[in-house]
């Protein structure tokens, strides 16, 4: 393995977060679970309507636009592919500020519904992070300048990858599949330099792999590193990548990260296949002690769920919301919203938005009792979920990125010298 350290050198001084902090650093949020401290966020507009501003994007893609302060930071595949991008954007008025081009020529296999760069960038303020698959992974700081890449090997997957960094600590997390080799790596975030490295199960199957982006939860005394795989939950040291448990019962493809709730989290499979909620807290095998339920076959599921208040909202891609208890997994309501719905949830206050391919975004009442607030069409293909910041929703499109909404707190810096 290669590790490639620029020669540009980060002056970070006299950083500090506000003391207000609407960030949005991950495709999750800074919490990986989908959920936001915003309560005002925009209930209605159009490709037209309560737009601030919309810039067009280089390249089509399913990866999420993240926030820090005055910046918005975007994957992009330029050329097919051939170019794996990194975008910066001024979030006041949607100008590009600068562009990392990574060179990847040689021939990979991917699907149409998932573009090359689909996993989203992270970041922590100082650094931004994103991992290009094959390309490997970079990290930036906020003026462009690459600061290290680390060339982990070739990726192959008949569906290509999609996972996201997760920050731990002084640890950039990242699990490289679904195909063989798989393996969950931890990079220390100042150099690339490895840590530790985890081989998992993978191979090149159609029918076979996990998309999905692990979660750091808080459980106990101690975090665990959580991640869906095919046919199995894991939770892990995230210091070390210790195994600490495991559940069985999800299919052999898994698209969505792991949905967390109070004690518990849900792991759900793609291709119809099953969902459980596991509750949290086991060590070893903890299939017959801590699996809370399991509904074997379900409608077909790509985007992320949530749980707030002891429920379990999901979107279907057959264009149906679900609401699910999530201690018992029981229905509770059932509704089509309309077309392919592939985005994951956001949860604001108490309304969750989701969208699908069509470019409709949905805003519904997080309740047990379904109330659709507003339907609002962009007439763009969509497959990346919202992510708000200071009263706006920043929407990725796979022709432009859009601004809604007015800012409501003014920041100043960048996090950079």
């Amino acid at each position: 393995m290669q590790l490639i350290v620029s020669i540009c050198v980060i002056v970070v001084c006299g950083w500090s977060v506000p003391a207000v902090a609407a960030n949005w650093p991950a495709w999750r949020g800074p919490n990986g679970d989908g959920v936001s401290v915003e309560r005002e966020l925009p209930t209605q507009w159009s490709s037209t309507k309560n737009v601030t501003w919309k810039t067009p994007l280089p390249g089509e893609g399913n990866s999420v636009p993240i926030v820090w302060d005055d910046r918005i930071f975007v994957t992009c595949p330029i050329d097919g592919g051939k170019i794996r991008s990194l975008l910066c954007f001024d979030r006041n008025s949607g100008r590009k500020l600068w562009d990392v081009k990574i060179p990847y020529p040689a021939k990979e296999t991917t699907h149409g519904d998932n573009p090359f760069c689909s996993g989203s960038a992270t970041t922590d303020g100082r650094l931004v992070y994103a991992s290009f698959g094959s390309a490997g992974v970079i990290a930036c700081d906020f003026d462009g300048c690459i600061v290290w890449h680390r060339q982990l090997g070739k990726l192959t997957h008949v569906f290509g990858q999609a996972t996201t960094p997760v920050l731990y600590n002084d640890l950039v997390i990242v699990h490289r599949g679904p195909g063989d080799p798989t393996h969950i790596v931890a990079l220390d975030h100042k150099t690339g330099s490895t840590v530790w490295d985890r081989p998992e199960r993978g191979k090149n199957d159609n029918l076979f792999g996990s998309w999905s982006t692990p979660v750091i939860v808080r459980v106990g005394n101690h975090d665990e590193l959580i991640v869906s795989l095919p046919e199995e939950i894991k939770g892990f040291d995230p210091r070390t990548g210790t195994q600490l448990w495991r559940c069985g019962g999800l299919g052999t493809e898994v698209y969505t990260m792991p949905t967390v709730g109070k004690n518990l989290v849900v792991g759900i499979s793609g291709h119809r296949g099953p969902a459980m909620g596991v509750r949290l807290g086991g060590k070893g095998d903890v299939t017959e002690t801590h699996r809370l339920w399991l509904t074997p076959r379900n409608q077909q599921r790509v985007g992320c769920g949530i749980v707030h208040n002891g429920y379990l909202f999901v979107s279907n891609a057959t264009g149906i919301a679900e609401c699910i208890d999530a201690q018992t997994g029981k229905l509770l309501w059932r509704e089509r919203l309309g077309g392919t719905l592939w985005g994951s949830m956001l949860l604001a206050g108490e309304k969750l938005y989701v969208g699908n391919q069509q470019g409709e975004i949905f805003v519904l009442d997080a309740a047990p009792q379904f109330r659709l607030i507003a339907k609002n069409v962009l007439g763009e293909h969509v497959k990346a979920a919202p992510a708000p910041s200071d009263g706006q929703i920043f929407i990725r499109t796979y022709q432009n990125l859009y601004c809604i909404g007015r800012r409501q707190i003014q920041r100043s810096g960048t996090g950079t010298k």
